[in-house]
C-alpha cells in the first residue's frame, strides 16, 4: 500500500482544519479556467484543490495532466481531485492512468449496502496507489453539469450510523448530506432551516479527526452562509457556479462582439478576482 502521508489533498485539508480555515474544491471545465483558478490561488497566497468531473476527462483528456503540471509547479500546495466518480470502471481507470491526489467515489446512486461495499473496495484500490477517498453519506438530491442527476431519488440525511459505517469503509473525506443539494438554491440561496447546520456541527463532533468534511452543493451561497458551514467543521467546499457564474455572464454578453484573445484574457481576469473575492471568504488566503 503506498503511503498517504505525502498525498497533496490531504495535507492541504488537515492543514485547514488545524488553522480552521475552509479550501475551495473547484471545478474546472476547460484550460482558460484551471488558469484563472491557479493565478488566484498565487495571487492569494492560497492552497487550492482543482476539480475536474470524469465527463471533463472524456471531452478534454489533456486537461488532467494540464491541471496536474500546474499541481507541480504552482508555489503554493494544488492538488488534483475527481470529483462525482460514479462508474466503478471509470474509477479505476483513472487511478491507473492519471496523475491525481484524490477521487470522489460516488456510489450513492446505489441502495447503502452496495455503496459501501463498493466505496470499501474502492478505497482500498485507490489507497493501494496513495490517492486519497472521498465519499457521499446519505443522498445529496439535484443535478448539475457533469453529475448524474439523482432528482428522481429521495434525498437522504446522514445519520451517525451513515458516518460510523463510511468511516469504517476506510474514506478519507466525507460529504455529509445536510439539507444542501446539487443545482440551485436560487438567488438568495438556500432558505432559513434548509440547512442543519447543527447536523454538520454534529457529525464534525463525531468524527472528532478521523476523517475530513467536504461540503456539496454550494451553488448561490451568500458569504455568512459559507463562514458558517466552515465554522461547523467544513473544510472542503466544493464550488463549481459559485465561482463560474461570473465567466459564464461574461461570455454570454461579449463572446459574439470582442475579438477572441481578448474574450479569453478578460475572461480568465474575471474568473481570477471572484476566486481571489471567496478565498478570502473562506479564510485561505495568506494560508500558503
Amino acid at each position: 500500500m503506498a503511503p498517504l502521508t505525502d498525498n497533496r489533498t490531504l495535507l492541504i485539508l488537515k492543514g485547514a482544519a488545524q488553522g480552521k480555515y475552509g479550501v475551495l474544491a473547484a471545478i474546472a471545465y476547460n484550460i482558460e479556467q484551471l488558469t484563472g483558478l491557479v493565478r488566484a490561488a498565487e495571487a492569494k497566497r492560497s492552497p487550492l484543490i482543482i476539480q475536474l468531473f470524469p465527463s471533463t476527462l472524456k471531452q478534454l483528456p489533456t486537461l488532467a495532466h494540464a491541471a496536474a503540471a500546474a499541481v507541480k509547479s504552482a508555489s503554493v500546495p494544488l492538488s488534483l481531485h475527481i470529483d462525482h466518480a460514479q462508474d466503478v470502471e471509470h474509477i479505476r481507470e483513472i487511478i491507473a492512468t492519471l496523475p491525481v491526489d484524490s477521487v470522489m467515489v460516488d456510489m450513492s446512486h446505489f441502495g447503502e449496502k452496495d455503496n459501501l461495499e463498493k466505496t470499501r473496495i474502492l478505497a482500498k484500490e485507490c489507497h493501494d496507489r496513495g490517492i486519497a477517498v472521498e465519499a457521499e453519506s446519505g443522498r445529496i438530491e439535484g443535478g448539475e453539469d457533469g453529475i448524474a442527476d439523482t432528482g428522481d431519488l429521495e434525498a437522504l440525511f446522514t445519520s451517525p450510523e451513515d458516518v460510523n459505517n463510511f468511516v469504517a469503509a476506510g474514506i478519507d473525506i466525507l460529504a455529509p448530506s445536510i439539507g444542501n443539494i446539487h443545482g440551485d438554491y436560487g438567488p438568495s440561496g438556500p432558505k432559513p432551516g434548509q440547512l442543519h447546520f447543527d447536523r454538520l456541527a454534529s457529525i464534525n463532533k463525531q468524527i472528532n479527526n478521523r476523517v475530513l468534511i467536504a461540503l456539496h452543493g454550494t451553488n448561490d451561497f451568500p458569504p455568512e452562509v459559507m463562514m458558517k458551514c466552515i465554522e461547523n467543521g467544513a473544510i472542503k467546499l466544493n464550488v463549481n457556479k459559485l465561482l463560474l457564474e461570473v465567466w459564464n455572464e461574461f461570455l454570454r454578453k461579449n463572446a459574439a462582439a470582442m475579438p477572441l484573445v481578448k474574450l479569453v484574457d478578460q475572461g480568465i481576469e474575471i474568473l481570477q478576482k471572484e476566486t481571489e473575492k471567496w478565498m478570502d471568504i473562506c479564510g485561505s488566503s495568506g494560508k500558503a
